[in-house]
């Protein structure tokens, strides 16, 4: 029983702890994501110190909205309707994947996304999975949804050790994120979800490919208005 009593005491001092990081994260600077770390210390075990995960935080007023409209049309259109769940996706993922008979997999939305990458671990597991979902409703209710945005665009990984869209856009185009043009925003939302896959200072056809689907998604969304409709 005194043990019981612990850990009850200690998991809501972990509770307590992570809902005044999810306050602070609401208007504070990101410094590093859990994937972050998960990859640095992965490196480290391999004994590659070489490897260094670089992230350049920047507001929202620093990012191109390109940026943010292509994001969308990549990962989550359905983005400024949800609670963090996007359950016709969902519904549509489990009937193809049944139907095929694979695991469930895909129609995670882009606040699922920031929640796995800031606070948990990347890889596919029930247990991550589990509290992901439990996670994902709280950010949603105290984050604006241009907050999970900034967020998101600040952690996601675009390549090996690059993190975050200040970082991508020096790396690959020589300009920081704000100049982001369209092609360069879906060309960078393309390798998305997968960089490691993808890149983007190489890209395959399939990858060229999914650029232009992502440019015309965003001219077929209503470009940079759609964000001024979604307060974006």
């Amino acid at each position: 029983m005194v043990l019981v009593r612990k850990l009850k005491k200690l998991l809501i001092i972990l509770i307590a702890l992570w809902l005044l990081t999810v306050v602070l994260f609401s208007f504070l600077p990101v410094p590093f994501s859990a994937v972050m770390v998960q990859r640095q210390i992965s490196a480290w075990s391999k004994f590659d110190f070489s490897y260094v995960s670089h992230s350049t935080w920047v507001s929202e007023k620093e990012i191109a909205s390109v940026m943010y409209l292509a994001v969308i049309a990549s990962e989550d259109q359905n983005f400024p309707k949800h609670w963090g769940f996007d359950f016709d996706a969902i519904e549509k993922v489990f009937k193809k994947n049944h139907n095929n008979g694979k695991t469930l997999r895909g129609a995670s939305t882009i606040s699922q996304q920031t929640v796995k990458n800031l606070f948990l671990w990347d890889g596919r597991s029930w247990i991550r999975k589990g509290l992901e979902t439990g996670m994902t409703p709280v950010v949603e209710l105290i984050w604006s949804k241009k907050r999970i945005l900034t967020v998101y665009l600040n952690i996601v990984e675009f390549g090996d050790g690059i993190f975050g869209v200040e970082q991508a856009s020096q790396h690959y185009f020589r300009k920081p994120a704000k100049q982001l043009t369209s092609h360069e925003a879906a060309l960078l939302a393309a390798v998305l979800p997968n960089p490691h896959i993808y890149h983007v200072n190489k890209p395959s056809a399939y990858t060229l490919k999914r650029q232009q689907w992502i440019l015309n998604q965003m001219r077929l969304m209503g470009g940079i208005a759609f964000l001024k409709k979604n307060n974006l």
